[in-house]
Order: C-alpha cells, then structure tokens, then sequence
C-alpha cells in the first residue's frame, strides 16, 4: 500500500502555479490517497492544501528560507514510512501508476536504496539526470557540449561496480539509509546535495537505481546559467564536493 509505504516532500520557493499543477498530476496517481505529502513553503506564497482534496498534505510556511537540503531534513522528520520522496515542484507525472512501478522496482531490487525514474523534458527528449562521477573533465565536457559516458543504468550502482548520481528532482530514498546518512549535507545550500547524498550512499554500499519504465517530466531551469548568484552557489558547492571525502574514495575507486 502507497500511503504505508512513503512520504512525499515538496519544497517551493514561490512556484505557484507549478506547484499546483504538480499536486493536480498526484490527485491522478493510483493509490495516492492516504500518502502523506509534506510541502514546504520556502517564501511566502498563497497556499491552501484544502484545493487539493482528497491528498493528504501537511505545509510547513518558513519564517527565513533554507537551502534544497535543510528543507527536506526538515520535512523527513515527519516521515514515518520505509521510503522518503523528493519531487521538485516544476515537475509533471504523466504515469498515474508511477509510484506503484517505484515500489514494484524496490521488491525486484532489494539492495537499492536510492532510485529515481527516467526525466525528460517536455518534448519527451531525455535529460541529462544521470551522470558518472561529478570530475572536472567531466563537467568541461559537459560545458563544451563533447559527447559524454553515459553511465550503464541497466543495473544498479554498487560498490565496487560503477558509480552513477541522480540528480535531485526526483528521488526515492530508503528512510533507514538517510537516516543513518545524518540525510542531506546542509553545507551545501543549493547545488550537489544530490551528488553528496549518492556518493555517500554508495560509499556505504548500498545500490543507486534508475527505473527506466518510470517516466517523470522536467524542464531545467539552469537558473545558474542566467544569474550570477545561482552561479556562485553553484561554484561554492563544487569546491566542497572536490574537498570532500566522499568524492576522493570514488575517485580512489577509479570511477
């Protein structure tokens, strides 16, 4: 059962109508009702989870913003269920039994711990939410738009196999894992806490898995290629990813 088994986060920083249009797609998924869904409100915004019956959903109205990964440790402290949600408000679910494949996936995988379904964006092209370790080659290549490794996401990644990251506008996470994680690293306020959270993850052994029958819709915003503030957080994140213990033992892996 969806509602016994995880709790949905959202976070918004004055989305809006993109927020409603997500929680409009989670009235439409199977098995919905009963599932807790925690939606933060980064900065003031009209709000009112009564619009949205029959979901089950619990607001928390911030006094001061929070970065991407305080705001979700804060709201998995009210999660009470074996798999903990994230879902970036700008994102469409297309497949109303989504969460259902998810759960199907965690029984056929019994090591993963992290998982996310395919992105793509609207026109139904792939995005680029699965990448190989966080490098500064690979971050040139990806600047210079040369053709990349693409990691092999048929089979989960494991240490001492391959090592891939999911990108953080779609996550399902074990609740015991995170939990014995310290969850998501609040030094970083905006960028590479999804990095962090799968190269720690995988450090401990536990497996990272993308669900390709699972299809979730996002267009990126790249708000750091537009402004200089985005870009400097983005900057400051990487720094701590390459003076971090998680990313040296990946790389120490040769991966």
């Amino acid at each position: 059962m969806i509602s016994n088994s995880m709790t949905l986060s959202v976070v918004s920083h004055g989305h809006g109508s993109l927020l409603r249009r997500l929680l409009v797609d989670l009235q439409s998924c199977d098995g919905i009702s009963g599932t807790r869904i925690i939606v933060t409100l980064n900065v003031s915004e009209p709000f009112d989870a009564g619009d949205f019956d029959p979901l089950r959903i619990t607001v928390i109205r911030n006094d001061v913003p929070m970065g991407f990964g305080a705001n979700h440790n804060q709201a998995f402290h009210m999660c009470e269920t074996p798999w903990f949600m994230i879902l970036n408000p700008d994102l469409r679910l297309p497949q109303p039994d989504c969460f259902e494949k998810l759960l199907e996936a965690t029984r056929r995988l019994p090591e993963a711990a992290l998982l996310a379904p395919t992105i793509t964006n609207s026109e139904g092209v792939p995005e680029d939410a699965v990448r190989t370790n966080l490098t500064f080659l690979s971050l040139a290549a990806r600047a210079l738009k040369r053709p990349r490794t693409h990691p092999d996401t048929e089979r989960p990644a494991r240490r001492p196999g391959n090592f891939y990251w999911l990108a953080g506008m779609f996550l399902m996470v074990r609740s015991d894992v995170f939990s014995a994680l310290g969850g998501f690293d609040e030094r970083y306020f905006l960028y590479c806490e999804d990095y962090d959270l799968s190269a720690r993850l995988y450090n401990a052994g536990h497996g990272i898995v993308q669900v390709s029958s699972v299809r979730a819709v996002h267009d990126a915003q790249r708000d750091s290629h537009r402004s200089f503030k985005h870009l400097k957080l983005h900057l400051t994140s990487l720094l701590k990813v390459w003076t971090s213990r998680a990313f040296w033992q990946i790389c120490r892996d040769g991966q």
